[in-house]
């Protein structure tokens, strides 16, 4: 459809581009790029992107996936990335999940879980034994103990 409107100029696409989405933008939808992008704006949607710049003013509310973040503005929802900046101004409700590195500026305001992802290792003995501990607190019931209670007889 748009090769029409464009022309077929034989040029392959610029993958290392930097897009941005300006604070008077609202995008409803996911948002896919192998490139960077900034957000000034508001995502009411997933982001799937290889680098991505949430600024002060932008707001995301989905899923956000990329190989690094770096977090200024609010997210509302699952953070998954190698390496991930939080900034003192950031606002996140969700969980952040890392495989490298995890800074964070104080004054960030984050409501939900922080876990590093296992960035394709096999699990240590020290996380099978936390899980092992896990897994038999949970299965483990716990005993009833009745309790008598004895009346003294007036004499």
């Amino acid at each position: 459809m748009f090769k029409t409107l464009r022309g077929n100029t034989g040029k392959e696409l610029n993958h290392s581009g930097r897009s941005h989405l300006g604070e008077t933008m609202q995008l409803e939808g996911d948002l896919r790029s192998s490139g960077s992008v900034d957000i000034a704006g508001l995502v009411n949607g997933n982001v799937f992107v290889s680098e991505i710049v949430i600024k002060e003013t932008g707001s995301i509310r989905g899923l956000v996936e990329a190989a690094n973040i770096e977090i200024n503005g609010h997210v509302e929802g699952k953070i998954s990335a190698d390496s991930v900046i939080v900034g003192k101004n950031a606002v996140i409700k969700g969980d952040i999940f890392f495989k490298n590195t995890l800074k964070t500026e104080e004054g960030a305001d984050i409501d939900g879980y922080i876990k590093r992802a296992n960035n394709g290792k096999a699990s240590t003995e020290e996380d099978i034994a936390i899980e092992e501990i896990v897994e038999k607190e949970k299965s483990v019931k716990p005993k009833v103990i009745p309790v008598v209670t004895h009346h003294k007889e007036a004499v």
